[in-house]
């Protein structure tokens, strides 16, 4: 079959020639139909530092997938042959503290599928039969790979509620843009979003979100608090990892506001815990992944019934042969998400 591997410990991949894996006890082989590249393929790709402390190639890598289960391992039970799935990329131990009491999604002994183990930028994987997720077939095999960063989407907009809220989604990337899509489905009054990249934020718009703020034309906090009434947001769902950005994140929030934090800085960030937090009274939640398989279900259906509509956020697909271009689109932030397909 063929596999983008990442053979060497420097930039770049290569499409290969491997053998069809076999599934072993409690795994699934699953012919894959669309795959998604996402932020953490590109620290692999690009050999950034967290890649070179965590990542051993040779690795066919990759996490976001749809497909078609056509091959069961002894004891995986939890699907069937034929069954369209997708993949919970974070594989658990199922005997720590955190998955003994429902919190499996920060697992002490997590792995992440593509990263600590062979992923799914393949023709064919093998997943855990517990990994996957059974989706219904009439959601589009491209949406059906990116559930698992819709649900991050999910998880981080509505850890609070939003229902006629003032919402400000800071970093206008894939999950930013699908969170911007969730909030208005799910009853936000207005949604704000806020980058620095002018084609994502047009794609913001085209999802619905309220107002657009280019953060290096305009300050945000300015104009978030104009179009509050000088009150502030409700809620500040941070997506971009940017110290920038998180500043005026916690600056725009209003008094007994609620901040959610998804992106993932660089190094630490010193943040104004007096001023935006604490004489606030804000609530701040530390948002990891999706909750298993509690988010899951949101996700599925939104996408189901149409309520979140991923058309405008999906910009590319190509077939996996031309994974180069995927990345570089990647790279240089003109793109909403790149599906690939085998």
């Amino acid at each position: 079959m063929k596999a983008i591997v990442k053979r060497e410990p420097k930039a770049g991949a290569e499409l290969m020639e491997v053998p069809v894996p076999r599934p072993k006890a409690g795994e699934a082989l699953v012919r894959i139909k669309a795959m998604s590249i996402c932020g953490t393929d590109l620290h692999i790709y690009t050999w950034n530092e967290w890649a070179q402390s965590r990542v051993k190639p040779p690795l066919i890598f990759g996490h976001e997938m749809a497909g078609e289960v056509i091959e069961l391992g002894e004891g995986a039970d939890q699907v069937h042959t034929g069954d369209f799935v997708a993949a919970e990329t974070h594989i658990v131990c199922n005997r720590c503290y955190l998955c003994l009491t429902g919190q499996k999604h920060i697992c002490t002994n997590l792995a992440i599928l593509g990263v600590d183990t062979q992923g799914i930028f393949a023709e064919y994987a093998a997943i855990p039969a517990e990994n996957l997720w059974v989706t219904d077939p009439s959601i589009p095999a491209d949406w059906a790979s990116v559930q698992e960063p819709v649900g991050n989407a999910v998880h981080t907009a509505l850890s609070g509620d939003v229902v006629g809220k003032t919402v400000a989604v800071f970093g206008c990337g894939p999950i930013g843009l699908a969170a911007i899509a969730v909030c208005l489905a799910c009853g936000a009054g207005e949604v704000y979003g806020i980058d620095v990249n002018p084609y994502r934020l047009a794609i913001a718009r085209r999802v619905g979100a309220t107002l657009t703020i280019d953060a290096r034309e305009e300050d945000p906090v300015r104009v978030l608090g104009e179009a509050t009434g000088g009150e502030g947001v409700d809620v500040f769902l941070e997506m971009s990892g940017a110290p920038s950005a998180i500043a005026q994140g916690f600056a725009a929030l209003r008094f007994g506001g609620r901040a959610s934090m998804l992106g993932l800085p660089a190094g630490p960030v010193p943040v104004d815990i007096t001023n935006g937090i604490v004489f606030k009274g804000a609530t701040v939640h530390g948002i990891s992944g999706r909750k298993m398989w509690d988010t899951w279900y949101k996700v599925s259906s939104l996408l189901r019934t149409r309520k979140v509509d991923l058309s405008p956020i999906i910009t590319h697909r190509f077939p996996m042969e031309r994974f180069e271009e995927g990345f570089e689109l990647m790279r240089t932030g003109q793109c909403g998400k790149v599906i690939l397909t085998p």
